[in-house]
């Protein structure tokens, strides 16, 4: 039997719950839709938003050949093998054959070069589903020949919807007398994951065995789900709840935990380049000025494991791991950049000071363009004080260093310079 996910999957447009921003009325996939003609294009977006369904639902729409590869199982054999097909099935009357490719993202760089000809010549459409950024995992002549449209996690009115539409339309369930007497459980649980939400559904609907009416409540749904934590999530690995915990294991500096989370990804096949970009930006957020080194090993993780792959690459990932999560901890530049960018919003384009301005042509040294500027290498000590930051601004502190040694230490170079006002608090 299909799951309850699979028997709801939606046919048409009509049918499909979300995304407005890109198929509602008048929006820019559904007029290419409507128009016949599509163009390759990437769709980028979490788990259950439902990619794969829009991919097929415009496959019918437009009445032309499907084939679909994932990036997991497939090789350049097979990539090959699917365009030499499609180049059969052509017919100048008809639209490209559309090949979609799961996970693309997933895809090596020779996988990704042997679409490049097919794509370029219209023998066939592409379409890419990937959970990571395309800049980062996508070649970037393949990149440039498509659209890229950003799907968003489902909605709580859309996930209501969804819930409302499995009772009333699936023949199983509408076997059952099932009322839903709270959801905010199961909303939270899903995380806007459609497949999510009504694998909960299903399991919550088959743990209650002969029940009759089945009511379900936020008490029952946590209940069923520590029970059976994994029967939710597709495959067992719980992608984002795992990383998740993984990040908040390293930022709360408890290398057990961390190293546990580690495994599970290990274990349920996480793609090793998500691990370790993850333990990148970790280093910068969480560890920041506090060890810099430690963004330096977690770059050097990341080649690493881009080198030797599994299995081996989970001996660097776990010293990396183990070391992030004992590392002293500090946001003090992620918190900087952030109010930094708050502050940019907030005042707009403030002119640069004159004496900071670059002076290439005669006019503008005579309009006062580098006038008055101090170059800090003529000056004891490579520093001598004057105005950086725009005139509406100069007395604004943004970064704040924070109580730990490595920052203590830039605080007090920063006071014998400035002062001891500078760094204390921002204004």
């Amino acid at each position: 039997m299909q799951p309850l996910a699979e028997r709801l999957r939606p046919k048409t447009l009509d049918e499909y719950i979300g995304q407005k921003h890109l198929v509602g009325e008048g929006a820019v996939l559904r007029r290419m839709i409507d128009s016949g003609r599509i163009s390759s294009f990437i769709l980028w977006g979490p788990p259950g938003v439902g990619k794969t369904t829009l991919a097929q639902i415009i496959a019918n729409k437009l009445e032309t050949p499907f084939y679909t590869l994932s990036a997991v199982t497939s090789g350049v054999k097979d990539v090959r093998d699917v365009i030499e097909r499609a180049k059969n099935n052509r017919f100048f009357s008809t639209a490209s054959p559309i090949l979609f490719i799961d996970e693309i993202h997933r895809f090596s760089k020779s996988q990704q070069d042997s679409l490049l000809g097919a794509v370029e010549q219209g023998i066939v459409t592409l379409i890419g589903a990937t959970t990571e950024n395309p800049s980062f995992e996508v070649i970037r002549p393949l990149l440039s020949r498509c659209q890229l449209y950003v799907l968003k996690p489902l909605e709580k009115e859309d996930l209501l919807a969804l819930l409302h539409r499995a009772l009333d339309t699936d023949l199983l369930l509408k076997e059952r007398r099932i009322e839903i007497r709270e959801y905010d459980a199961m909303l939270r649980y899903s995380g806007g994951d459609a497949r999510k939400l009504l694998n909960i559904l299903e399991l919550v609907v088959e743990a209650a065995g002969d029940e009759d009416p089945v009511v379900i409540t936020d008490a029952m749904v946590t209940d069923r789900l520590q029970q059976n934590p994994l029967a939710y999530d597709k495959d067992g690995e719980m992608h984002y709840d795992i990383i998740s915990a993984f990040i908040k294991s390293i930022r709360g500096s408890d290398p057990d935990a961390a190293i546990y989370w580690l495994a599970r990804m290990v274990e349920g096949g996480e793609d090793p380049a998500f691990i370790a970009r993850r333990l990148v930006i970790s280093a910068a957020e969480d560890i920041g000025l506090a060890n810099p080194n430690a963004l330096l090993l977690a770059n050097a993780t990341f080649d690493a494991v881009m080198k030797i792959g599994w299995p081996e690459g989970r001996i660097p990932l776990a010293e990396c791991t183990v070391y992030l999560a004992t590392s002293p901890k500090s946001n003090s530049a992620y918190m900087a950049i952030n109010d930094a960018l708050a502050l940019v919003r907030q005042t707009g384009n403030l002119p640069v000071p004159l004496h900071l301005r670059n002076a290439p042509t005669t006019l503008m040294k005579q309009l006062g363009y580098s006038d008055g500027y101090k170059y800090a290498h003529d000056y004891p000590g490579h520093f001598v004080r004057q105005q950086f930051l725009p005139d509406d601004l100069k007395e604004r502190s943004i970064w704040v260093p924070q109580d730990n040694p490595a920052e203590a230490r830039h605080r007090e170079r920063m006071e014998q310079l400035w002062g001891k006002e500078r760094g204390k608090e921002k204004k």
